[in-house]
């Protein structure tokens, strides 16, 4: 895991501050000293940090993959330090830029929230890092149980989890804004460009929309395959994975022996599942002009990695129809295609005890195993499709902004669609106005109204999911919302929902200015996506790789909101716009059915994993710290999992942010040591103490 960690103290000078000077992140590398320091932790490249200097009291530090030069980063600096913090974060690629003018410091953000920034009061002062478990060993702080039980009652609601983390007195800045820090003061503020919110902000035209995004998507990749290339250290790491190669080994080629031993293979690569967003990555960085895989003055095809999976029981026409598709996207003469054929040992919720210890839990935990034998067959620097579905796909609430926009003759594709997913049943004809009628209501209901009813709705245990919902239809008409409760709430506690339920209470009494209900429930779709693929990253990591998602950088979220409403909601609109971004780029041969989703796929081999691995999940909730915090009921969460692997039509999303929470709490329980060293340093982990307090 590699983080970034800073303070800003109320000392005025150079001179002896306090007994906190002695306090040092363990294994870090100082980039600037006192009364400010500011320290890089972790396993980071070279050139993944960068600090330009403009004079000896202003300077910028990155983090991450930036594709500005020095001469742009110096531009910016100077442009923040006048006020103008857009420009810090306007560059392509996905970094975190901290920029010092003499005592101010400002730290960006990112618009997804793949790239978060936490800050706590300290010594007199604050301290900030992009990873929350730092500043709570340094402040000792105990486990937020509230927040654990409004992550898993509304994982997507703003209102419930707030800039809270689960570590008390550690707070969050929100995506889209920039942390400012002066004498040790803090200050939150938003770097995004301010619309009316009486009328919705100018939209381009729909042709001029997807050009942005086509030009987002080749910048960002474009900064990608401009960084210098990496290979695996034979001497880099302890054990099997850091390993000389053995030699030849009967029946093994060089590949099979250094997925073996866990080390990525040189150069850049891409996943290809044969859906929109991957295939749209892999064909971009392999079409672009240079050597995708260029190391060593030595030209490489693009490695392009497809998982098959042999175990899941169901969709297998599915499956072969996105394997059929990888394998004609992969024709292209600068695609190396790797197909890892995976069985029983590679289902979601398998060798759950194996997982390192993540920043926070996350639903992605229970199948990291799963996707690291994916990674493990991929490159240095791996592209992933993660966000292109959050920020290309309409949420249905937009159906509401639609018609706040007067554009009613708009909702005709989309409900006439919906009406198709479902079949030629006899009511089908009515689909349509019931849509419309829920989308009118949804557009005609105050913040402040929804809020309180979803309040209510956890008081009241009325839950509907897309997974229990029997139709299509079902499933829109419940997110046709303000906000709702998350899939996992129907199996939380009474005093749980309750807490939680007080918490959206308190923010509808506040009642904010906000935007548009389409609008904010999809940004706060896509803040939940970032913060789990953060979690993803973290739990299947493998040594010396990188994993690269453009569609959540700046820019390219940035251009997608661009698109219109109108287009957003049409039938097919992800695969569209990315079939157009490929055409624009001179990529115009695709194999039939591209731009098929993966759903039946995903659900069937959720379930086989479920069924694989009973016996360790009833293991795992026969005495469980969630029941122990009060936040669930173990023997009813072990019904449910039952049920689930019966093939009851529960959840199944659900249950995983059940399992994962639990997996994460047992993990930080079982943790050993802490972030910082020095004289002044914590003697104690608070939040693991906190743990144990509730074990006992």
């Amino acid at each position: 895991m590699r983080w970034l960690v800073g303070w800003s103290s109320t000392a005025t000078g150079p001179g002896p501050i306090d007994d906190s000077r002695t306090v040092l992140p363990v294994g870090a590398q100082l980039l600037w000293g006192d009364p400010d320091p500011l320290w890089a932790v972790g396993d980071w490249r070279p050139d993944e940090v960068r600090i330009v200097q403009a004079d000896p009291e202003t300077r910028i530090a990155v983090f991450g993959v930036c594709g500005a030069t020095d001469d742009q980063l110096r531009v910016g600096l100077l442009a923040a330090r006048g006020g103008a913090l857009r420009h810090l974060t306007a560059w392509p690629g996905s970094y975190t830029a901290v920029a010092q003018v003499g005592r101010r410091l400002t730290v960006t953000g990112d618009l997804a929230g793949a790239r978060p920034v936490f800050h706590t009061r300290w010594a007199g002062g604050t301290a900030y890092a992009t990873a929350a478990l730092p500043l709570a060993d340094l402040i000792e702080a105990s486990l937020d149980v509230g927040h654990l039980a409004a992550l898993l009652a509304c994982p997507d609601a703003p209102e419930a989890l707030g800039t809270g983390t689960p570590y008390t007195g550690v707070r969050r800045v929100p995506p889209g804004h920039a942390l400012v820090l002066r004498g040790g003061s803090s200050e939150i503020t938003s770097y995004e460009q301010t619309h009316s919110l009486a009328v919705s902000a100018p939209q381009l035209a729909p042709e001029q929309a997807v050009d942005g995004v086509r030009e987002a998507l080749v910048d960002a990749v474009r900064a990608r395959l401009a960084a210098p290339r990496h290979a695996p250290d034979p001497h880099g790491g302890p054990g099997a994975a850091g390993g000389l190669d053995p030699g030849p080994v009967p029946g093994m080629g060089p590949e099979d022996r250094r997925a073996a031993r866990g080390a990525p293979a040189p150069g850049i690569g891409a996943d290809l599942s044969g859906g929109s967003a991957s295939g749209t990555l892999a064909l971009l960085a392999a079409g672009l002009p240079g050597q995708p895989g260029r190391l060593n003055g030595q030209g490489e095809r693009l490695l392009a990695v497809t998982f098959n999976d042999r175990a899941g029981n169901g969709g297998q026409a599915y499956r072969e129809a996105e394997l059929e598709r990888a394998r004609s996207i992969a024709d292209n003469p600068r695609l190396h295609h790797v197909v890892v054929a995976a069985g029983e040992e590679a289902l979601p919720y398998a060798d759950l005890g194996a997982g390192p210890l993540t920043d926070e839990p996350g639903p992605s935990m229970v199948a990291a195993e799963r996707h690291r034998r994916r990674l493990l067959s991929g490159s240095a620097d791996h592209f992933v499709g993660h966000g292109a579905r959050q920020v290309l796909d309409a949420h249905p609430a937009r159906l509401a902004d639609l018609l706040l926009d007067r554009r009613r003759r708009h909702l005709l594709r989309p409900v006439t669609a919906l009406a198709k997913a479902d079949g030629a049943a006899t009511h089908s004809v009515f689909i349509p106005f019931t849509v419309y009628r829920a989308a009118r209501k949804l557009a005609r209901t105050p913040y402040r109204a929804g809020i309180s009813a979803a309040a209510a709705r956890l008081l009241g245990r009325e839950f509907v999911d897309e997974a229990v919902a029997g139709s299509a239809v079902e499933a829109s008409l419940a997110a046709l919302t303000w906000c709702r409760p998350g899939p996992a709430a129907r199996w939380l506690t009474g005093e749980a929902l309750a807490e939680v339920s007080v918490r959206l209470s308190e923010a509808a009494l506040r009642a904010p200015a906000v935007g548009r209900p389409g609008e904010r429930r999809a940004r706060a779709a896509l803040a939940r996506h970032a913060a789990d693929h953060r979690v993803f990253e973290q739990a299947a990591e493998v040594r010396n790789q990188r994993l690269h998602a453009p569609f959540l950088d700046n820019q390219v979220v940035l251009a997608c909101r661009a698109l219109p409403d109108t287009l957003r909601v049409q039938p097919g609109a992800r695969a569209s716009v990315l079939r157009a971004v490929l055409s624009g780029a001179g990529i115009r041969d695709l194999p039939p059915g591209w731009g098929a989703t993966s759903h039946v796929t995903h659900a069937a081999a959720v379930r086989a994993g479920l069924r694989a691995s009973m016996d360790d999940l009833v293991r795992l909730f026969d005495a469980p710290l969630l029941a122990d915090a009060g936040l669930v009921e173990a023997r009813v969460v072990r019904k449910a999992l039952r049920a689930a692997a019966e093939g009851a039509p529960l959840p199944l999303d659900g249950l995983a942010e059940l399992v994962s929470t639990e997996l994460w709490l047992r993990r930080l329980l079982a943790r050993r040591g802490t972030c910082w060293t020095g004289a002044a340093a914590p003697r104690q982990r608070a939040v693991s103490t906190g743990v144990e307090r509730l074990a006992l």
